[in-house]
């Protein structure tokens, strides 16, 4: 099995539980989150888990993959959600290591008015999450 294929593997379980527990075992120290609300790159494991924990919260119930490509060494997962009255797409553009653990992790989303609803939402969840 490739790395991509652990890592992919490890992340949709983690999104299939909806437990974010499991989150700092699959990702390097050295990890990278790429935001697509905030213009500087979130550096650090944990920085990159509780962007993660944000997300799997706020979008949660109605997330689904719908569709995948990989390469070698990453994968872009194709996503669709619902956010309070917006419709949510966009897409997770993972790089994994040799042995499968996420080292960057960019999201994109649209349209703007549904970007608008998620930075709402998870600028929220990350001030409840790490205390204001």
């Amino acid at each position: 099995m490739t790395g991509v294929e652990q890592g992919l593997e490890r992340w949709h379980a983690v999104v299939a539980a909806q437990d974010p527990s499991g989150l700092p075992a699959i990702i390097t120290e050295d990890a990278v989150f790429h935001s697509p609300a905030v213009h500087a790159p979130q550096p650090g494991r944990d920085m990159v888990v509780a962007y993660l924990t944000a997300a799997l919260r706020v979008l949660g119930p109605h997330f689904r993959y719908e569709r995948s490509w990989t390469n070698e060494s990453s994968a872009v997962l194709e996503f669709i959600t619902r956010l309070d009255d917006r419709e949510v797409q966009g897409v997770d553009i993972i790089e994994f290591t040799e042995d499968g653990l996420i080292r960057d992790f960019t999201v994109l989303v649209r349209p703007q008015s549904a970007l608008t609803k998620v930075i709402e939402h998870m600028s929220a969840e990350l001030t409840r999450m790490l205390g204001g």
